[in-house]
């Protein structure tokens, strides 16, 4: 009996928020392993804010999912069946065209090996010495820059990336303001994580709370957000002042036209530098990154938070959580188990 592999499938392209039969879970059956590839047994699966762009057909910065295709994701596994003599069986890797599946077949040479750190476990690779912590790491220092006593704003500020954007800007001297959803977000992230101020934009007035803690302004803003709360910070921003623009999640599942901020004319008063990124852009560093990260980690300068839902099958329903606020820390799958030491 030929070995079979469940997958999501892009059955049609969302209209507002991801709705039941968007996507379809289906099984094929998996083919043999052909020489020079592997074969991948899916851990961990990632689930961020632009799974809902890959999903339209709007203009970014990757070719859209076609309709019929697996789904687009991050993942990590486990080598299962090697054909590349370069691979070893058991080996832990990222496909780099990863999907939302048990099983990746792929060339050898698409598989990035993650390595073994005493102290980091796997789902650290996928947080913040990964994708979300290389974003916050070169979003922040290569685009915001922050000088020692300046005043940095960070949106989503509980999230994966927003988080570790906070961390990295207290560690350069800065004072750091987080904005995040809810008072248990914003006690993590002022009492646990060190941030000089929170702002619970549900229950306060976003403008006024950062009147209040931005007395001198703000020097850079970490934008994951967009919106009312862009607007707002837009308005209180310095001369000369930086704004790495990361995200723009509050208007992902928005249908008809997306307005721009209703204060663009701040950028040329204040001659504030905008400047929209993609991690892919900043790829021949990321194991420069990943070192700095990872030391930072292990002595304890940084803290992170993981949230695993468990099962490929409920991957459809848990993306939803980054869109109303119902998930700690970066967003994963848990596919399979991890292979026992």
């Amino acid at each position: 009996m030929a070995r079979m592999n469940r997958q999501w499938l892009l059955q049609r392209r969302p209209e507002g928020d991801i709705r039941q039969g968007d996507l379809a879970f289906v099984e094929t059956p998996l083919p043999e392993t052909p020489d020079g590839h592997v074969l991948v047994r899916t851990l961990y699966l990632s689930l961020d804010p632009t799974n809902r762009i890959w999903m339209s057909d709007m203009d970014q910065y990757m070719p859209p999912v076609e309709i019929g295709d697996v789904m687009r994701g991050g993942a990590v596994g486990v080598v299962e069946e090697s054909k590349d003599p370069n691979i070893k069986v058991g080996a832990i890797v990222a496909p780099m065209m990863g999907g939302w599946q048990d099983w990746h077949l792929t060339p050898g040479g698409m598989v990035r090996p993650i390595p073994t750190v005493p102290g980091l476990p796997v789902t650290a690779f996928m947080s913040v010495v990964g994708l979300t912590g290389w974003t916050a790491y070169f979003g922040l220092l290569d685009i915001g820059k922050p000088k020692p006593g300046e005043t940095v704003v960070v949106s989503a500020a509980a999230g994966a990336v927003g988080s570790i954007v906070g961390q990295i800007a207290k560690l350069k001297g800065a004072r750091v303001v987080g904005i995040a959803g809810g008072a248990e977000k914003c006690r993590w992230i002022r009492e646990d994580l060190g941030f000089d101020a929170a702002i619970d934009y549900k229950n306060e007035d976003v403008g006024a709370a950062l009147d209040r803690h931005c007395p001198n302004g703000i020097d850079v803003n970490f934008e994951n957000v967009g919106g009312e709360i862009m607007d707002a910070v837009l308005a209180r921003m310095n001369n000369f002042s930086r704004m790495p623009l990361c995200g723009l999640i509050s208007t992902y599942n928005d249908t008809g036209e997306r307005k721009g901020p209703s204060n663009f004319q701040q950028i040329l008063m204040k001659r504030i530098l905008v400047k929209g990124f993609i991690v892919i852009d900043y790829m021949v560093e990321f194991e420069k990154a990943s070192m700095e990260l990872a030391q930072w980690v292990l002595e304890g300068k940084i803290k992170y938070k993981v949230h695993v839902e468990q099962g490929l099958e409920n991957a459809a329903e848990a993306v939803k959580l980054l869109f109303n606020g119902r998930h700690d820390g970066k967003l994963l799958v848990q596919v399979s188990p991890e292979p026992k030491a």
